[in-house]
């Protein structure tokens, strides 16, 4: 009895080492595959480590880069103001000289009796196309006389237009004092043009540099004043055209 009881304990003893020897041995093996994949994954971060260390570098190496074109930008960007700056003053110094260059033209002009030819008529075409809409006049004259019934009227300049007949007169000193001899002069005008009496007649008067009171007055009245601009003559009360209508 006491033999089979040994015999029995022995053979659990056997099969409890049996099975304490399989454990072992999956425990080892799975130790064993757990440091092949340590090393494994070592390895990657090793190789990740690199990586990245050569990333900085490229980044590093990016940043001077664009540190250096930064700079170069900032140095263009100065250079640029400094080109702007000067063409602005040349700008300015053009203008200067332009505006001295007509002037000293305008006075050259008035001494020599000829500023409707030289300054004022080749102005007033394009004012009676901006203003009047006249693009192609039936008649561009200057120094036009007019005789009839043993009269005879001068007019410094006029332009005919299809719809409207343009009458300069230009003066080297213009005052108040011209404007109602004017007026009474576009007042008969159709009496020594009768063919333009159908027509709306526009008075201009000219000057240089006309004083400012004289071209208010002259616009209470519905009469145009020009005067000297940058580049050439021009119209400084378009807004009298609607008082003479």
């Amino acid at each position: 009895m006491a033999s089979a009881v040994l015999r029995q304990e022995v053979d659990e003893l056997r099969e409890y080492m049996k099975e304490l020897s399989y454990q072992a041995m999956r425990t080892e093996m799975s130790v064993n595959r757990l440091s092949d994949e340590m090393r494994a994954f070592k390895d990657e971060m090793r190789q990740f480590k690199n990586e990245m260390g050569e990333f900085k570098d490229e980044m590093r190496a990016f940043k001077g880069e664009m540190g250096d074109f930064k700079d170069e930008m900032r140095a263009f960007k100065d250079e640029m103001g400094d080109f702007k700056d000067e063409m602005r003053a040349f700008k300015d110094e053009t203008i200067r000289d332009r505006q001295r260059m007509n002037k000293q033209w305008g006075d050259l002009a008035n001494r020599l009796g000829t500023l409707v030819e030289d300054i004022v008529a080749p102005s007033l075409p394009r004012v009676a196309a901006e203003l009047l809409g006249c693009e192609r006049p039936e008649l561009f004259a200057l120094r036009v006389v007019r005789r009839r019934n043993g009269e005879a009227r001068e007019y410094d300049a006029l332009v005919v237009c299809p719809e409207a007949v343009l009458i300069n007169e230009t003066k080297s000193r213009l005052q108040s004092s011209h404007i109602d001899p004017f007026l009474e002069k576009l007042a008969e005008l159709p009496r020594f043009f009768p063919e333009y009496e159908h027509k709306r007649l526009v008075g201009v008067l000219a000057n240089l540099y006309p004083d400012p009171s004289v071209v208010r007055r002259a616009s209470a009245a519905g009469i145009l004043v020009m005067g000297m601009g940058d580049d050439a003559m021009q119209v400084l009360n378009p807004e009298a055209l609607e008082a003479r209508d």
